[in-house]
């Protein structure tokens, strides 16, 4: 069989294609936000304060920042290729105005005192955050939403990952609150997640759609409520059409049938 130069030069562009079939698609997706003046965040956008660094040192422990290129690696990070005991992960999800209305202040405030206490201990868990603000992909794509304390319990790929959640009270949360969610009956406060939106194990995850699911939810979440309206309103009358047009089709017995009923009727009939 002989191939074309054209043909062979063509292959690596189709490979390129076949590999993120996703960007496609993202970018017709970014496009079509755009035409509602809605801007799909980005991770390499300016971070606010509380995430500017990719890991802020708060009594010499560090907070790693969690990004939507970066989380996975990230917690992964410190796990031994041959670990059989967990790298525990306490992780802050919170926000601004935005996604925690400005309330999350208090919360932020008692994990970076737990933060400082637990570089004093021999054995902690690693500490990361990740704010919805700047993150609303990522955060969509767990369904997590913000004042919550999330706990990992990383093991090395492809070993199941438990991950477990809290909310907490922006108001009334200290920082001895979250130190017993690391005591020894610390986990009996917690919820196992074991939904569709698990970041490691769920359905969407393990069949890649976590991150598509994610931007199409935060979508509808970001297009304006009259561009809402109007997107129903054209679908909705589209769907009528079809249905009209099919009715009047000729081939349409209901049609046939009406059609031969006018025709039948008699000349003086209180129909005409």
């Amino acid at each position: 069989m002989r191939f074309s130069t054209s043909a062979l030069l063509t292959l690596p562009l189709l490979a390129a294609a076949a590999e993120s079939p996703f960007e496609q698609y993202k970018a017709k997706f970014q496009n079509f936000l755009g035409s509602f003046g809605v801007a799909v965040p980005s991770s390499t956008e300016k971070q606010e304060p509380v995430a500017a660094a990719k890991a802020k040192v708060v009594g010499a422990k560090k907070i790693e920042t969690l990004t939507l290129s970066s989380w996975k690696d990230t917690l992964y990070a410190p796990v031994k290729p041959d670990a059989t005991q967990p790298e525990e992960w306490f992780v802050l999800v919170t926000g601004g105005n935005k996604t925690c209305f400005g309330h999350c202040g208090k919360v932020e405030t008692a994990f970076n005192e737990s933060v400082t206490k637990f570089a004093t201990q021999s054995k902690s868990p690693h500490v990361g955050i990740l704010n919805c603000d700047n993150e609303p992909i990522l955060c969509t794509s767990w369904s997590a939403s913000t004042g919550a304390l999330w706990v990992f319990e990383m093991l090395p790929a492809p070993a199941p990952i438990d991950v477990y959640w809290k909310r907490l009270n922006l108001t009334t949360t200290t920082s001895d609150d979250i130190l017993k969610v690391a005591g020894k009956d610390g986990k009996k406060s917690l919820y196992l997640i074991d939904s569709y939106f698990h970041p490691f194990d769920g359905v969407l995850a393990k069949n890649g759609l976590a991150l598509p699911i994610g931007y199409l939810l935060w979508g509808f979440n970001a297009i304006p409520s009259w561009a809402m309206m109007l997107i129903v309103s054209f679908f909705s009358r589209s769907m009528m059409n079809r249905q009209v047009n099919g009715a009047n089709r000729p081939g349409n017995p209901a049609a046939a049938a009406a059609a031969g009923a006018a025709r039948g009727a008699p000349a003086g009939d209180a129909r005409s």
